[in-house]
């Protein structure tokens, strides 16, 4: 990496960023602080598709983005109403379970994944592969190829920061 320092203190990478005495290490994808408040505020983000999920399961909006995209897998055709109440309600207890389970997610990563305790990343790690295998099993049984595509992008978002991550815990 080619660094220019000028006698102000400060460097000039070849990013054309200007940091303050500090590496690429310290303020990039690199960096631990990053990747923990990427994951913090993916959780954050979680914890209110879930409340969107739990709260408005019937509106317009969720037609759009799922039912749209779900609904002809299993209904071709119009959706019988009875089968409408039903997935109202799994939307409502998938959105509960969702915002639970980000809630946990936020402390876990807010106070021990912060504090680089490897009992924290561990957990995040396991819960998301646990998530994501068990999701994606069903998924493939049942052809929904639109919640396969979901999946792998939420397991992105959550497992690069984890990679990115790891050598805080394992010291790799």
């Amino acid at each position: 990496m080619t660094k220019l320092t000028g006698g102000t203190g400060f460097k000039v990478d070849f990013l054309s960023r200007v940091t303050a005495n500090k590496s690429f290490e310290e303020n990039g994808v690199n960096n631990f602080n990053f990747w923990q408040k990427w994951l913090l505020w993916f959780g954050v983000y979680l914890f209110f598709i879930g409340l969107f999920l739990a709260f408005f399961g019937k509106s317009g909006v969720m037609d759009f983005f799922l039912n749209d995209r779900i609904d002809p897998v299993f209904w071709p055709g119009r959706i019988p109403e009875n089968a409408v109440a039903h997935r109202s309600w799994i939307y409502g207890v998938l959105g509960a379970t969702l915002s639970g389970w980000s809630v946990f997610l936020i402390f876990v990563i807010h106070y021990p994944f912060r504090e680089r305790q490897k009992w924290a990343w561990n957990c995040v790690a396991f819960s998301i592969t646990v998530w994501f295998l068990l999701d994606t099993i069903v998924t493939l049984q049942y052809h929904v190829l639109f919640n396969l595509l979901f999946n792998v992008m939420l397991f992105l978002e959550m497992s690069v920061p984890l990679l990115f991550t790891r050598k805080y815990f394992y010291h790799v």
